[in-house]
């Protein structure tokens, strides 16, 4: 974790405090500002009791997320994945957030985006094969918290576009991650994925963004992974995704018209997607779902 008194990230040479740090809201006490960001923002600041329980959901959910990617490989079907991930989240005591989520329900346990589907691919039964990639996004619910996470797999050898999406969307999630304090504003997010994303000519979809998460499965605020005027301080208690999805080429969106679900490149170009919750500490940030990086980088 990093800490107000840091060398800041500018190359500045002073410590971050002194630097680029944005000036927290005044702070009238804990529970003020909690009130204050409740009611000027809908963002919910979390306790010490609900940050164990998120804290327990996102493992969960990261354990769950490695243990279904270590299942991948040509052959094998999403359908399988979904099945299997499915029962580790009974054999936990836990319940897979998205089945029956939304309307029209979403009907599986876990999403499996390949290829060119941006999110939200629903698991089938067609094997999987060389050449693919694949985006696994498990949420499960533990005790009443949600823990979100998602990662990319590569099936043997992959072109070049895929690699690229590959490798820039993981850099794109964790230089915006190692940038997360107190007082960052949320949009130092979007700047930072799209500044690196365009720079190895990609593209960021902001048809979807990033999200609270942590007491429901999506919880104010919303964060775009693209330059926004979202300059609401980060504070310490505050629990969210950073997911950018990030395209070969287009960064539009195609929702299928029949399941009204999965989200495609309009160019049939790949796209993919990297996901981690986190928590705002008084010192800098946890990643509450540490998935296991070896299976893919």
């Amino acid at each position: 974790m990093t800490g107000r008194n840091d060398p800041c990230f500018c190359g500045s040479g002073k410590k971050w405090k002194k630097c680029c740090a944005p000036e927290l809201p005044p702070n009238r006490g804990t529970g003020s500002l909690a009130e204050q960001y409740r009611r000027n923002h809908g963002i919910l600041i979390k306790t010490e009791e609900q940050i164990a329980g998120i804290r327990r959901a996102g493992h969960l959910a990261a354990k769950i997320l490695t243990a279904t990617a270590e299942k991948v490989k040509a052959g094998v079907t999403t359908e399988e994945l979904n099945a299997f991930a499915h029962q580790l989240h009974m054999d936990a005591g836990a319940r897979p957030a998205p089945l029956h989520y939304g309307n029209p329900p979403f009907p599986k346990s876990i999403c499996t985006s390949l290829n060119d589907v941006i999110c939200h691919g629903i698991p089938n039964d067609t094997p999987l094969k060389e050449g693919d990639i694949l985006n696994i996004d498990v949420t499960c619910v533990l005790d009443g918290y949600y823990g979100d996470c998602s990662r990319m797999v590569t099936i043997g050898s992959i072109s070049p576009d895929k690699q690229r999406v590959v490798d820039v969307s993981y850099e794109c999630l964790m230089r915006s991650v190692a940038l997360l304090r107190p007082g960052v504003f949320i949009n130092t997010i979007g700047e930072t994925i799209e500044a690196y994303a365009h720079e190895h000519n990609c593209s960021v979809v902001s048809y979807f963004v990033a999200h609270g998460v942590g007491l429901k499965f999506h919880e104010k605020p919303n964060i775009p992974h693209n330059r926004n005027s979202q300059q609401i301080p980060l504070i310490p208690g505050m629990t969210f995704t950073v997911e950018p999805m990030i395209n070969a080429g287009s960064p539009d969106v195609i929702i299928d018209p029949n399941d009204q679900w999965t989200a495609r490149t309009p160019d049939g170009l790949p796209s993919a997607q990297w996901e981690h919750t986190l928590l705002i500490t008084p010192t800098g940030h946890e990643i509450l779902t540490p998935w296991d990086l070896k299976l893919c980088k």
